[in-house]
């Protein structure tokens, strides 16, 4: 039986693998971005998953995989309910990154 740790470090090794893979497959990957459905933030395409009709950044990926593997969430719905202050707080940040560019 894993540890808790084990299980999370065996998790952001698998996690950082994908986005080395989709940059090797795609190298404009890591420059392509993308708003997270679940974190709301602006992220690279690499390493990113689509959950049940939701597009996850690697990070969140790393989040949710993690939660299912430990048993703290059955399906990705939960993992986005969950984040959806974060995901409010991100876009927050897109439209006030959005004004400096305008009054710049």
């Amino acid at each position: 039986m894993k540890t808790e740790k084990e299980i999370i470090e065996e998790m952001q090794q698998v996690v950082a693998q994908m986005v080395l893979d989709d940059i090797e497959e795609n190298p404009d990957s890591e420059f392509e971005t993308f708003a997270c459905d679940c974190c709301g933030k602006e992220k690279p395409l690499a390493g990113s998953i689509e959950y049940s009709g939701y597009r996850l950044c690697n990070d969140c990926v790393l989040l949710a995989e993690t939660g299912f593997a430990l048993k703290k969430i059955s399906d990705i719905q939960e993992m986005i309910d969950a984040m959806e202050e974060k995901r409010l707080e991100g876009l927050c940040d897109i439209i006030k990154e959005e004004e400096r560019r305008k009054n710049n």
